[in-house]
């Protein structure tokens, strides 16, 4: 459950073993209410699914090639075979991020805010990304802090880099606010869904890349010369959009004035077969208001009658016997000949043939494209990489954060604060520090004191160093923590059967269970769902095991003032 909190799908494939199981739907459906879809997990649709991609990952065990297998055959069955952009499969291994339970990313309000309110929360604090790729990434680094030194450091070379040049921050950032949505228009592109209007934001994206590169080339920091190194030139394609969409093409590619004059030679014949088609009929309303004395005889056009002569009630006697009524209205008649018929049939066959033309040179182009559909989806990964960091950084100098650095036993934050609660009042900073010899914390004091709020805090600060974020503090010393559990607050599952004191006792349980040297565990008032005897006695065990077995590090907050004797 705690992979799926991660990701929170729409839709979870099921074997049809586990389908027919209505109790285990009903308890799935209790926590994650999604939709649920059955598909056969044998090895038959396996070896047909996954046998045209060679570089499927070697060595998985039989229950991964078999639900990468199932869930491939799904989605071809529900996008009925067109998935040309998905050409790979890459091993997920949960081991290495730090693990955060489904628990502890709703104590923190990573993403959510117990009240509902979406604004404080710490994806809101640092989301000020300016592109919709950057701001998903956004959201994955924060369900999937790092657990590698050497990566952590990198982003946060690149983080750095960015807070102490203020110019190049804000330069990058106005590029990447006019990005279209890369991600979406490669994929647009690889099923050949692609619009006309799809392509001019391609092209107009692809041409701001100079800007970006430009601006990372002269910098001699090797986080961003390695950024400006994985960024392609993309001008080929651009020029070529450009030479063959109008700027402002229409939202149906059936209708024509999508491709420009001079990019193909037998629409451009057509289109002036049409052009020379309307000149004719503006030459011809010129003449025959000449050669009748009608000085307003005009040519229109509609979908019923087609091209048609048109004068008022005033100048019927002046009609010539060639014209032949079509229409009667209340002051006026209309009028056709059998020249502008046929003229009318010339111009018609023309733009039926134009619009056919433009349709196929624009698919032609498309196809073209869609080669290129996997380097436009590697350059939205780069931008949104780009995006991540520019907007961690902003974030860090617009709260003046500070660069974390990683021991191995020891924490040391000083006038630290929580990034949410600091944006709405005034906050009071803390140190905190801790050891080898000293990783329990027992922490007491009266209600509305700050308890809970610099557990959380502490928390929140290991998760941003972790993603390579600076944090709210002056200086910061942490260790990289493999897990962080929380128990805090008071809550029920009445639909569960669960009363307060049993949902927090199964948290605490899985607490004990799971943690381990390099966990981070923090604890608010655990015990209080009981009576004072008994819930000293499952504070003061749960100290002594968390003390003497586990070793983890670990912030105990108790109105229980025995367990600070």
């Amino acid at each position: 459950f705690d992979e799926l909190m991660r990701y929170n799908p729409s839709e979870v494939l099921l074997s049809v073993e586990l389908y027919k199981q209505e109790a285990f739907k009903g308890v799935f459906n209790k926590r994650f209410p999604i939709m649920l879809s059955s598909e056969k997990f044998d090895d038959e649709i396996v070896e047909q699914s996954l046998e045209q991609f060679n570089n499927f990952p070697k060595g998985l065990k039989t229950a991964l090639r078999r639900a990468a297998g199932a869930v491939y055959a799904y989605a071809l069955e529900t996008q009925q075979g067109n998935l040309p952009h998905v050409n790979r499969f890459v091993h997920y291994n949960p081991s290495a991020y730090m693990q955060l339970d489904e628990v502890t990313i709703s104590t923190l309000e990573i993403f959510d805010s117990t009240l509902g309110n979406i604004e404080q929360t710490v994806f809101n604090v640092l989301d000020q990304t300016r592109t919709a790729p950057g701001r998903r990434l956004l959201k994955s680094w924060l369900r999937h802090p790092l657990l590698d030194k050497s990566l952590i450091e990198l982003r946060q070379n690149a983080v750095e880099a960015f807070v102490h040049d203020t110019i190049l921050r804000q330069d990058i950032r106005k590029s990447l606010y006019k990005m279209y949505d890369l991600e979406r228009l490669s994929s647009r592109i690889s099923t050949k869904r692609a619009s006309a209007r799809d392509l001019v934001a391609l092209a107009r994206s692809l041409k701001l890349l100079p800007e970006i590169k430009n601006e990372l080339s002269v910098r001699s920091e090797a986080a961003l010369s390695s950024l400006d190194e994985r960024l392609n030139n993309f001008e080929d394609i651009q020029l070529r959009i450009q030479a063959a969409v109008f700027e402002n093409p229409p939202l149906k590619i059936t209708e024509g004035d999508i491709i420009q004059d001079g990019f193909d030679q037998e629409l451009d014949i057509l289109r002036k077969k049409v052009e020379q088609g309307r000149n004719w009929i503006a030459e011809l309303e010129l003449k025959e208001r000449q050669k009748t004395g009608i000085p307003n005889l005009k040519i229109g056009f509609n979908g019923v009658f087609g091209y048609y002569l048109e004068t008022s009630r005033t100048y019927y006697d002046k009609i010539p016997d060639s014209y032949r009524t079509i229409q009667t209205l209340k002051d006026r008649q209309r009028y056709t000949r059998a020249d502008l018929r046929e003229k009318e049939r010339e111009i018609l066959r023309a733009e039926d043939a134009s619009k056919k033309r433009e349709y196929i040179v624009f698919n032609n182009l498309r196809n073209e494209l869609q080669e290129h559909a996997e380097k436009i989806r590697e350059l939205a990964a780069i931008l949104a990489e780009l995006d991540c960091i520019s907007s961690l950084a902003e974030v860090a100098a617009k709260n003046q954060y500070c660069r974390p650095k990683f021991s191995t036993d020891n924490i040391e934050l000083a006038s630290a604060r929580h990034a949410v609660v600091e944006q709405y009042h005034d906050f009071i900073a803390n140190d905190l520090t801790m050891s080898q010899s000293e990783r329990f914390i027992v922490l007491t004091g009266p209600n509305m004191s700050g308890k809970s709020t610099y557990l959380r805090q502490t928390a929140l600060i290991a998760v941003l160093a972790q993603i390579g974020s600076f944090v709210p503090a002056q200086t910061a010393q942490l260790p990289i923590f493999s897990h962080i559990f929380t128990r805090i607050g008071a809550s029920d599952d009445i639909a569960g059967g669960r009363s307060t004191f049993m949902v927090e006792m199964n948290e605490l349980a899985r607490i004990l269970k799971n943690a381990n040297q390099t966990s981070l565990v923090l604890l608010d008032e655990v015990g209080r769902g009981t009576g004072t005897n008994d819930g000293l006695a499952i504070a003061w065990a749960a100290s002594e095991y968390l003390h003497n077995n586990l070793k983890a590090f670990s912030l105990f907050a108790t109105h229980y003032f025995e367990l600070s004797q």
